[in-house]
């Protein structure tokens, strides 16, 4: 099992979902309702994720995730300074480990 995408609007993370659901890729949601406990966790360990119930269906899952409308047309990609992942411009952190990059600012 592995993350594939997470965002802090459980809007996006719900597309991405119902998208990887659609072409029959084996997935599930993690922390749906973990907002409620933001203040005793940290912020990070609360976004809703999206996990691959298999790790080979990465390469599929991320070519889909990068065809969805709200990813298309982002020149500005940023590189994840912790795993150098490249990450759309609307990504506040990074979809494969987490790290938000103003902490290294």
């Amino acid at each position: 099992m592995m993350k594939i995408y997470s965002h802090s609007d459980r809007f996006m993370v719900w597309q991405v979902k119902q998208f990887l659901d659609e072409n029959n890729v084996p997935c599930f949601m993690k922390n749906e309702f973990a907002s409620g406990a933001m203040g005793e966790l940290a912020p990070g360990d609360c976004q809703p994720e999206v996990w691959l119930a298999d790790n080979s269906w990465q390469c599929r899952a991320k070519d889909l995730i990068a065809q969805l409308a709200f990813n298309k047309g982002n020149e500005n990609e940023w590189f994840c300074p912790q795993c150098h992942e490249p990450n759309a411009s609307s990504f506040e952190v990074c979809w494969q480990c987490g790290c938000d990059p103003e902490q290294f600012v």
